[in-house]
């Protein structure tokens, strides 16, 4: 049998935010909280929220669609397409599957991946993995997540947190002597941990699924744990730390954000602070930061990025990827 071996470059990127933003101060007037306190803690100022009649799926098709059409690639052309979420409310089917029926994307592989915030990484790596062993030529990747569906909105700690949004690239085969534009994967997680950050049911007759975490708990694993990761990924890269154009972590908080990126030693880098504007957007986060920065012109076409995804589990993922050019990037806003 021959394997067919490719490299993998991402085409195009897009993101997507509902129109209601939730500030600070909004939500100071139904929880015991301030804008000082939550800016002071993670550094958050607004964060978009979802209708409630927006879905999981209206949002990574919107995402995808944009990014399908930035590619210039035909449908019929995408053989798998791949969504990282972990607040799909409905098992089957997939949301995944919803999109490719959207976008008329004919036959692709298609199916949801749950590695919570860290979950764009795992599944860039794998549509990357896929390309290179010969199964598709062109991938669709969606990180989406509708936090405020499972959020305890009277909880201060966790309901100032988070954000509503969908993050989305197209990935493709290299062409000759292209280089690869996706680097190698280093992955892994904490399992025995994995009890501090949860989403868990209790079945139909209980109570509904809040988000919980022991915040001091992720805080520290992620100052402890997550450079030496970051670092491994630049070294299967063949990137040099000093050579990176831009650092997107998980947008999870910015203190965390801060001292992670200042352990890397990327000094000289762009840094993604979209935490700020947009909360935390789970697997949502570093596609949707990414798109935002190249839209902005501030990371050249072909400019290596270090992601560094990390979330429940306690899972992370971290790749060095070529950045597509600002022509191929573009967000969409619901109007609604």
């Amino acid at each position: 049998m021959t394997r067919i071996s490719s490299g993998t470059r991402i085409l195009s990127i897009s993101h997507y935010q509902p129109s209601r933003v939730l500030s600070n101060d909004d939500l100071a007037a139904a929880v015991d909280t301030s804008d000082e306190w939550v800016r002071s803690r993670v550094g958050i100022a607004t964060r978009h929220i979802a209708a409630e009649d927006e879905s999981v799926a209206d949002m990574a098709a919107s995402a995808a669609a944009k990014a399908v059409a930035l590619a210039g690639v035909d449908t019929a052309d995408i053989g798998l397409v791949i969504v990282a979420t972990s607040t799909a409310v409905d098992r089957m089917p997939s949301v995944a599957a919803r999109v490719a029926r959207r976008l008329e994307i004919p036959s692709p592989a298609v199916f949801d991946l749950n590695a919570a915030c860290a979950g764009f990484s795992y599944a860039l790596a794998t549509a990357a993995l896929a390309i290179q062993g010969g199964s598709s030529r062109i991938a669709l990747v969606v990180g989406v997540d509708k936090m405020s569906d499972f959020l305890d909105w009277q909880d201060r700690s966790t309901c100032v947190i988070f954000g509503d949004g969908a993050g989305a690239v197209v990935v493709s085969a290299t062409e000759g002597a292209e280089p690869d534009g996706v680097g190698p994967v280093v992955w892994g997680s904490r399992p025995q941990n994995g009890s501090a950050i949860t989403l868990e049911t209790t079945g139909p007759a209980g109570p509904p699924a809040l988000f919980r975490q022991e915040g001091h708990a992720v805080y520290r694993w992620a100052l402890t744990s997550l450079a030496p990761v970051a670092r491994q990924a630049c070294e299967r890269a063949e990137v040099a730390v000093s050579d990176l154009a831009a650092v997107v972590t998980h947008q999870a908080n910015l203190r965390i954000i801060e001292t992670v990126t200042k352990q890397i030693g990327a000094s000289g880098a762009i840094i993604a602070r979209d935490v700020v504007d947009s909360g935390n957007t789970s697997a949502a986060s570093i596609p949707l930061a990414l798109s935002k920065l190249v839209e902005r012109g501030e990371v050249p076409g072909a400019a290596p990025v270090l992601l560094l995804g990390f979330g429940a589990g306690l899972s992370y993922a971290a790749q060095v990827v070529a950045c597509p050019p600002a022509a191929q990037v573009h967000s969409r806003r619901s109007t609604t």
